[in-house]
């Protein structure tokens, strides 16, 4: 278990989701709507710039400690002793116990990937990614069915101004936690994050996303020790293989009574007869 004692001192700068403005539809009326919020924020790392990010900026102190530990910069939670928001200059600032952290090279080996914004996946990561071991789950096709109805009360910042994608760690059909960010990859850094801090096991979950399931998306949930991905919408060649090599059960186009099991078949269980 995490030492409690150890755990990092955490601003609350989360900002509201969006703003409202007023438009001119085609037949030129006024209308009240919202426009989702979108601002940068660098991630420094004991003063070492490490990247900056576009978010809504929901949950930037989650999002900076999930980002770290997806993408090998930080291995434990204890050796985090700040993380403060500033967004008056649009910087994170990580300060560890150490305090003299050097990436230089790490920052050296990236690969830009296809997520919405902008994705990375620094160097080394696919060789740790080779010892993750996920578990086996059984999940029911009532299950999910009963988890898609539970998904419709949320995506409340996408019904009200569009413009972002939602993720959620869920046990069974009940969800624990929702995120939405301007990126699939913010959302699903900020539910790392809130699993790191709070020592959440991935063992027995589900990870719900409303975007393309692809190689990123998977390396996050592999990292995350989630054994099943399940997203609305469709997946990438490469992402399918990549859930093929870390045996992630992979699930697309699931929206109401409808869905693909591209990996995992074995862990489904077809219950339901109409």
């Amino acid at each position: 278990m995490t030492d409690k004692r150890r755990q990092p001192v955490l601003s609350d700068a989360g900002l509201s989701y969006s703003k409202p403005i007023i438009a001119i539809d085609e037949q030129g009326n006024q209308r009240n709507i919202e426009l989702v919020g979108e601002r940068a924020l660098t991630i420094y790392v004991d003063k070492q710039e490490i990247v900056t990010l576009m978010t809504v900026g929901a949950h930037p102190e989650l999002l900076t400690l999930g980002y770290l530990k997806n993408q090998g910069f930080v291995e434990d939670i204890a050796a985090i002793k700040v993380v403060q928001v500033d967004w008056e200059t649009e910087a994170i600032a990580v300060v560890t116990h150490e305090a003299h952290s050097d990436f230089s090279e790490q920052l050296k080996q990236r690969t830009v990937t296809t997520g919405c914004g902008q994705g990375t996946v620094f160097g080394r990561l696919m060789e740790k990614l080779q010892k993750i071991q996920i578990p086996e789950i059984s999940i029911r096709q009532s299950t999910i069915y009963a988890l898609l109805d539970s998904l419709k009360k949320h995506n409340e910042v996408y019904k009200k101004a569009g413009a972002v994608h939602g993720c959620a760690l869920c046990s069974g059909s009940q969800i624990d936690f929702f995120v939405e960010d301007v990126g699939r990859h913010n959302a699903a850094d900020a539910i790392a994050g809130y699993m790191w801090l709070n020592d959440i096991s991935g063992a027995d979950k589900i990870f719900y996303t409303t975007g393309r399931l692809t190689s990123e998306m998977v390396i996050k949930v592999t990292q995350m020790g989630i054994p099943v991905l399940l997203s609305r919408s469709g997946a990438t060649q490469m992402g399918l293989q990549m859930a093929q090599q870390s045996g992630v059960t992979l699930i697309s186009r699931a929206k109401g009574k409808h869905f693909l099991i591209l990996n995992g078949t074995k862990n489904i269980q077809l219950d339901v007869t109409d």
